[in-house]
């Protein structure tokens, strides 16, 4: 890939970000891109420019969830654009570093007080918060922050790295054109409405008036049981389906079970094993109730080498809001919040991607015409491969 297959908008972009390069007058540099615009292709060939123009340079590429930058890793290998010396990974593994036992076990993270790199390119950086944008920039190093303006901002946030790119891409690239959920993408984020319709074999809209729609749903269930996400508006749609989901993967038990999917509800900055983040994803290993309110857990985050070992309140499952207080417990002594992660509101989410993806587009009151064309276009941009909309 070089400069020349760039469409006339990413050469611009490239020009553009080749200059602020060389000078560095501002200490960082946003650029957006929509779905299918081509922001990684320009990301790979930005890599090779540094290498011209800064032969020695390190590039730290970073991004919020370990899906996010297990992917990114992926496009750029292909596009040989990560040399010797760079970093591909999540935002915390770049900022801390594991200390373990003598076997192995990771005892905690400590943060890094440097970083030796000369530059870093954040991917998916509509789900910086504050806080980690703030950390990110406490090491003096240039940071281009990549992302898409069209989704949502942060979890429980007003911060938004993306809200007005200083560069932008908006135009589909050649290679996107007639992908079916780059199609919807473009739909949802202009218009706000997704006919219903079939458009490939495995991209499709369909009623859930409709007898066989729920059937639909089912066999989806049952036949991409892994990198999949069931996606809705509603907390209350949330929990029904969570409910439902655990039943249909036989899981009985009104409590929790070693092997079920769970997501984090709440950032906490101090957990034991590093940070843990509000939509983090993993595997329920061993679960021992402590009466009367906790749940002492072993948790294998979905994708991110590492482990949760610790409290967390079993007063937050199967909940419509978060839990804050609990009666007869300090505020401060609650523990963590978990709840089941198998239906997942688009906030929770957005900084997740599965090859197959199901979407309960349901419109939340609270939400304005430009707040819905953000939330469905971020609904479909989580799918890669599979997606199926059920209105």
């Amino acid at each position: 890939m070089t400069s020349t297959s760039l469409s006339p908008d990413q050469s611009s972009v490239l020009q553009d970000v080749s200059a602020w390069l060389k000078t560095k007058p501002t200490p960082f540099i946003t650029v957006g891109g929509y779905a299918g615009t081509g922001k990684t292709t320009l990301i790979a060939v930005l890599r090779l420019l540094i290498k011209e123009l800064f032969p020695a340079q390190k590039v730290a590429f970073a991004c919020f969830t370990g899906k996010a930058s297990q992917v990114l890793k992926q496009k750029l290998l292909n596009q040989h654009a990560i040399l010797n010396g760079d970093f591909c990974g999540t935002i915390h593994s770049l900022m801390y570093t594991a200390v373990a036992d003598e076997d192995g076990q990771i005892l905690r993270w400590e943060r890094n007080p440097e970083l030796p790199y000369d530059l870093i390119i954040i991917d998916e950086a509509s789900m910086v918060t504050m806080e980690i944008w703030s950390d990110l920039q406490s090491y003096h190093l240039p940071i281009i922050a990549v992302g898409d303006h069209g989704q949502l901002p942060p979890i429980d946030s007003n911060f938004n790295l993306m809200d007005a790119p200083q560069l932008k891409l908006e135009k589909i690239h050649r290679q996107a054109e007639g992908n079916a959920i780059i199609e919807i993408a473009t739909l949802a984020r202009t218009t706000g409405e997704i006919p219903f319709k079939k458009f490939s074999a495995e991209v499709i809209k369909a009623d859930r008036q409709e007898y066989d729609s729920m059937d639909l749903f089912e066999q989806w269930l049952t036949s991409y049981r892994t990198d999949s996400l069931v996606l809705c508006a509603r907390n209350k749609t949330r929990v029904k389906l969570n409910q439902h989901i655990r039943q249909v993967r036989g899981f009985e038990e009104p409590t929790p079970q070693p092997g079920e999917t769970l997501i984090c509800l709440k950032n906490n900055y101090e957990a034991p094993g590093g940070p843990i983040y509000n939509g983090m994803l993993g595997t329920l290993k061993r679960i021992e109730e402590k009466f009367p309110f906790w749940y002492d857990i072993e948790l294998d985050f979905n994708d991110e080498p590492r482990t949760f070992n610790g409290t967390i309140t079993n007063q937050q499952f199967n909940q419509e809001k978060l839990v804050s207080s609990v009666r007869n417990v300090h505020y401060s002594k609650i523990g963590d919040r978990f709840d089941y992660g198998y239906a997942l509101t688009v906030h929770k989410a957005q900084g997740s991607q599965a090859k197959t993806v199901i979407v309960f587009e349901e419109y939340a009151p609270y939400m304005t015409p430009e707040e819905w064309r953000r939330w469905l276009y971020t609904a479909v941009t989580r799918a890669s491969e599979r997606l199926l909309i059920l209105k």
